[in-house]
């Protein structure tokens, strides 16, 4: 079994050790444009068990000839990308009719585009199957269909370091350079029915153990979770990001001053965009250190009715940064979920879904959820379930 992992940077080499792990797998290979990137990869894995399952390969994604052939060498790939390069990989994927797990999402226009273009593909892509969006809904699944009817669906999940600093008390831990900030209202379920809520708005106080208190606030439902048989009569349902307190108070700030637009605007003759000058400005600030770590903190609850009776599910977990690997734990949660995501797709346990895209909850689930959690168990990535 051949797993591609197409990116190396934060991402990409804790997929391709979640891989190259696996006895079955006998060739992991990680490509991308940068060499420094693959050289920082191939350090990043040296040493570490089956490491020399790993090939490394320079791929120009605009060269589509040269990448479909590379996809077509595989079972199955992993995309560790920056959203403009996911763009580009994506059809070709659907080109090489390969399984295909993105982190990224895609807007429905593009969506609506490739879904008649590519509907008899061989290949298929699960789009953002890393922890949020991703572990977040496949968890949500598995638990409101533990109940008879699903009434409430709570999400808290997000990256923290270790140690809040000023400015925002939160360190870049997914990868680049821009902070995961944006003006646009969130969503949220009331009533039945999803409304447009502010983002950054309603923080609450989120205790985890061994973390401490956190807060929690609307960053958005996602709103394909309501096609779901299990949570067709959800009436109310919140997804919101953690982070250490105080957070959303100053973005909410920046917000409202305009800060966060993507618009240009002219500053004395010069085009500025303002949100990629605050990115600019705070990036030395919240870029994680060497030194520094980071806990991944997650909450699912669902609560309903279960023969008559109200009930209650819930599942937790904390992850820390690996000091033995040196994988944050965004890496781990993350780019390990879609790395065990590729490898059922290419064993067969993960069935092609009769269309080219699917959500991470519409298709994993069943055996499959219980492969997924094991296997993250196994790789030190464990969640507490719980209920009534």
């Amino acid at each position: 079994m051949r797993i591609l992992v197409i990116g190396s940077g934060l991402m990409g080499p804790a997929a391709a050790y979640n891989a190259m792990m696996d006895e079955t797998v006998d060739r992991v290979t990680v490509c991308d444009l940068s060499e420094d990137q693959l050289s920082s990869c191939r350090e990043t894995l040296r040493g570490l068990p089956w490491a020399d399952k790993v090939a490394y390969r320079q791929l120009d994604m605009n060269d589509a000839a040269e990448a479909v052939a590379v996809m077509r060498d595989h079972g199955a790939g992993v995309a560790a990308l920056p959203r403009a390069a996911s763009m580009e990989a994506i059809p070709l994927a659907l080109k090489a009719g390969m399984p295909y797990m993105d982190l990224t999402r895609v807007a429905d226009e593009d969506l609506e585009a490739w879904e008649s273009t590519y509907a008899g593909s061989d290949g298929f892509v699960i789009l953002g199957c890393g922890l949020e969006p991703g572990l977040t809904e496949i968890m949500a699944r598995h638990l409101a269909e533990q109940l008879d009817r699903t009434d409430e669906l709570h999400i808290q999940c997000g990256g923290i370091p270790e140690e809040p600093s000023p400015p925002l008390g939160y360190k870049i831990v997914f990868g680049g350079r821009r902070l995961p900030l944006r003006e646009s209202t969130a969503r949220a379920v009331s009533g039945g029915r999803l409304v447009d809520v502010p983002r950054y708005s309603e923080p609450e106080p989120a205790v985890f153990e061994g973390v401490g208190e956190c807060e929690a606030w609307h960053e958005g439902f996602m709103p394909w979770l309501l096609d779901l048989d299990a949570l067709k009569d959800l009436r109310s349902g919140t997804q919101k990001t953690v982070r250490w307190p105080g957070y959303s108070e100053k973005v909410t700030v920046l917000r409202e001053l305009g800060l966060l637009s993507e618009d240009p605007l002219d500053v004395d003759g010069v085009s500025v965009i303002p949100k990629h000058v605050v990115d600019a400005v705070l990036y030395p600030s919240v870029k994680m250190a060497p030194e520094e770590r980071d806990i991944t903190a997650y909450r699912v609850t669902v609560t309903g009715e279960k023969d008559g009776r109200p009930s209650t599910r819930s599942a937790e977990m904390i992850d820390r940064y690996d000091e033995e690997t040196g994988f944050t734990s965004m890496a781990r949660t993350t780019a390990f979920t879609a790395a065990i995501a590729a490898r059922m797709s290419a064993r067969g346990d993960l069935p092609h879904p009769g269309r080219p895209f699917v959500t991470p909850e519409q298709a994993i689930y069943g055996d499959c959820f219980d492969t997924l959690i094991r296997e993250l168990g196994r790789m030190g990535v464990r969640f507490r379930i719980s209920g009534n």
